[in-house]
Parts: C-alpha cells; sequence; structure tokens
C-alpha cells in the first residue's frame, strides 16, 4: 500500500506534538500536586483554592472533548484528535502550576 511520504510525515510530527504536549501537561500536574498538597498539609489552602481543585476539572475536560469531537468531524485523524483532546488541559495545568508556583505575599 501507497502513502505519501508527506502525510506519513505530518502524521508523525502531529503525534510528536500531542505526546509533547501531553508530558508537558503530566510535569505540570506533578507541580501543581505538590504545591497543593503542601497547602493542605501546612493549613495554608484558601477556601477558593479548595473549590478550584474541585470545579476546574469538569469544565477542562468537557472542553478537551469538545475540541476532540471538533477535531474529529473536521476529519483531521486520530492525532490532531489526541493533540486537540489534550491541549485545553494542558493549558489549564500549566496555568495553576504557574499560578502556585508563584511566591505569596
Amino acid at each position: 500500500m501507497f502513502f505519501p511520504q508527506k502525510s506519513l510525515f505530518d502524521a508523525m510530527q502531529t503525534w510528536q506534538r500531542a505526546n509533547l504536549a501531553t508530558a508537558e501537561m503530566m510535569m505540570a500536574a506533578n507541580l501543581v500536586i505538590l504545591n497543593r498538597t503542601t497547602q493542605m498539609m501546612l493549613g495554608m489552602m484558601s477556601s477558593q483554592e479548595a473549590a478550584r481543585m474541585i470545579f476546574e476539572k469538569p469544565a477542562a475536560f468537557a472542553k478537551s472533548m469538545e475540541m476532540a469531537a471538533r477535531a474529529q468531524a473536521a476529519g483531521r485523524g486520530h492525532a490532531a484528535m489526541a493533540l486537540a483532546a489534550v491541549r485545553p488541559i494542558r493549558t489549564k495545568t500549566r496555568a495553576n502550576a504557574r499560578r502556585l508556583s508563584r511566591p505569596r505575599r
């Protein structure tokens, strides 16, 4: 079976971007878990942070599923669907890691 090299290369690049986005999300999630666990352990977690910790996940996963469905509806392929699904979660996780890593005043 013949596959054009350009389409194979594009698919490979998209899978690599999806893998990198997943790795970035996982590393940021580790920082978020570390910071929030430390805040809980020291009794320093605000009620706003505790609520954010609970309510941000459904919104991020809903956005993730929406973006994956859009990629599928556009016929962009499995790699593009995976990348579209991980991006909203990565964005939220990285924002949390940055916010929680800032020194408190």
